[in-house]
């Protein structure tokens, strides 16, 4: 895996970029193939707290986590052991669509006792993604100061509306930082 790790708000120090490096590269060993794409990296400093945000594009899914602690190397520990979690929570998945699709597995299967590959599904897993209301309404065009202040008045963290200089469907949805994020399509 290569590694594009950036600070903001901070200095990324040798030892900072070994560590990271050196404890991402623990995940490889969940990957029948090394990924091609680049791990990237952020590490912030904000207000006493000490972040880091890790996105992993895999071919079919992307891997993101980010973890905020009082020290770096905390942070750094704790995020790779949520990419953990969610690799082993999603690669039964995956590896059973890609099956199903016949092509190359993307993640290891793990070796039980006696050298036997084993996978489970367990039903919490299933339950988590439980599909439990569906909600229809109409989209009037609007632009996105607009669907930032529908968004505001309806208490959502995020709003689904047709923008009117796109002619898309576009979502703007509300940051961790207080800032504002817009999701578009891409052709």
């Amino acid at each position: 895996m290569q590694f594009n790790i950036r600070g903001q708000r901070m200095e990324v120090t040798d030892a900072l970029r070994d560590y990271v490096g050196k404890k991402l590269s623990r995940l490889e060993r969940y990957f029948e193939a090394p990924p091609q794409s680049d791990v990237q990296v952020t590490l912030a400093v904000t207000k006493g707290q000490h972040a880091i945000e890790v996105t992993i594009p895999l071919p079919g899914a992307m891997l993101r986590a980010e973890e905020k602690r009082d020290d770096m190397y905390a942070s750094i520990d704790f995020v790779v052991d949520k990419l953990e979690r969610q690799i082993r929570k999603h690669k039964t998945k995956l590896n059973r669509k890609f099956r199903h699709e016949g092509t190359a597995r993307l993640f290891k299967e793990e070796a039980a006792a006696g050298g036997h590959s084993v996978t489970t599904l367990t039903y919490e897993d299933e339950d988590e993604l439980e599909l439990v209301r569906t909600k229809r309404f109409n989209m009037k065009p609007m632009d996105v100061e607009e669907a930032i202040l529908q968004m505001n008045m309806v208490g959502h963290n995020f709003y689904v509306f047709a923008n009117t200089d796109t002619k898309e469907v576009n979502v703007v949805y509300r940051r961790s930082d207080g800032k504002y994020g817009l999701i578009e399509t891409a052709e």
